[in-house]
């Protein structure tokens, strides 16, 4: 039997976009800049919240960086995607040995309001990473994870642990956790009938009647 993960999995930003605007729940898509690091990347699943927070000056690396950092490592539960609102427009939030690290955990994805590094290894070992921006510039003594678990927001989108993400070629976009279920029905449902649509221009029917018939375009 499938779980609501797999499900989600199956579905596409577009979609959920669609359905959650008809739920007049439109404030619900991360920031446009925000994108994986090649078009092909697509992640989907629950969300595990991080949150941390940028040093002006240089701060011991073990203390306040290395150490809190890989207990984020350690504790960041399997089957979740990640999503960290770093308060950082500086620097890289991801790189190689956690990309690697995460990845052997079962996490499913990262996503980040900020930075990464290391983007080429990341890519090959197939980790999906969607950021901001990139950067050689580490974290080391300049940042350090505050909370997990704990409510973020990135752009006007409040995310939660718990709720659920989808993130693909054209954008990332969440759902509240108690809605998540039925938004999902939803954009099955949604997608068949694409699907119909689809098969019936394929054929060479008329737009408008395809339209008329199935009431989706």
């Amino acid at each position: 039997m499938q779980t609501l993960t797999d499900r989600i999995q199956n579905c596409y930003s577009g979609a959920v976009y669609d359905v959650m605007r008809g739920r007049a729940r439109e404030n619900c898509v991360l920031p446009p800049d925000l994108c994986g690091l090649d078009p092909h990347m697509r992640v989907a699943g629950p969300v595990f919240t991080l949150r941390g927070v940028a040093f002006d000056q240089q701060r011991d690396a073990h203390a306040d960086f290395l150490l809190p950092w890989v207990k984020f490592l350690a504790e960041a539960p399997a089957g979740h995607v990640v999503i960290c609102q770093p308060n950082s427009d500086r620097l890289a939030l991801m790189g190689e040995l956690s990309a690697e690290t995460l990845k052997g955990r079962g996490i499913l994805g990262y996503i980040v309001d900020g930075g990464s590094r290391d983007n080429m290894f990341i890519q090959r070992i197939g980790f999906p990473v969607f950021c901001r921006f990139r950067t050689p510039r580490d974290i080391v003594g300049k940042w350090t994870p505050d909370a997990t678990g704990v409510p973020i927001t990135i752009g006007d989108v409040l995310i939660r642990s718990g709720d659920y993400v989808v993130a693909d070629c054209d954008g990332v976009v969440v759902v509240p956790a108690e809605i998540a279920a039925e938004v999902v029905a939803e954009v099955e449902a949604v997608m068949a009938t694409e699907n119909k649509v689809r098969a019936a221009i394929r054929r060479g029917r008329d737009p408008v009647e395809a339209y008329l018939e199935f009431g989706k375009f």
